[in-house]
């Protein structure tokens, strides 16, 4: 279980490591904004800084689950440790941000749950792992 874990924390970082590529350096791309539900260039321009802001976050948290996960799968018992409190901690923070996503933009919910699901996958395993 606690190899599934890993595994799906490493899948959520790296889609984190996607939006913070969209967000950062492709917001005004045509196919960014689409996904983004962004209607214009002014939308998009006028939320640039914003998006590139935002986008480090989703890289850092990315960053912290593939981390973890790495460390929990070859570190000793303390390194065992220490990847799976960041693990944990980057997936909650991601499964966080994706239920504020869903509640506060209902138009939105569909990307909300593509951002929920691997982390909450992630933290599921986890717990199960320790319970065993």
């Amino acid at each position: 279980m606690l190899i599934a874990s890993c595994v799906f924390a490493v899948l959520a970082g790296l889609l984190h490591v996607l939006i913070f590529v969209l967000e950062s350096f492709r917001w005004t791309k045509p196919s960014t904004m689409k996904t983004f539900s962004i209607t214009s260039a002014e939308e998009a321009e006028a939320t640039k800084e914003m998006a590139y802001n935002q986008g480090f976050y989703n890289l850092f948290l990315g960053i912290m689950a593939v981390a973890g996960a790495v460390v929990t799968l070859l570190g000793q018992q303390t390194q065992q440790t220490i990847g799976i409190t960041l693990m944990a901690t980057g997936t909650a923070s991601m499964v966080l941000a994706a239920m504020v996503l869903f509640t506060g933009s209902p138009d939105k919910r569909a990307a909300a749950v593509k951002q929920f699901t691997l982390p909450a996958l992630s933290l599921v395993f986890l717990i199960v792992s320790a319970l065993l």
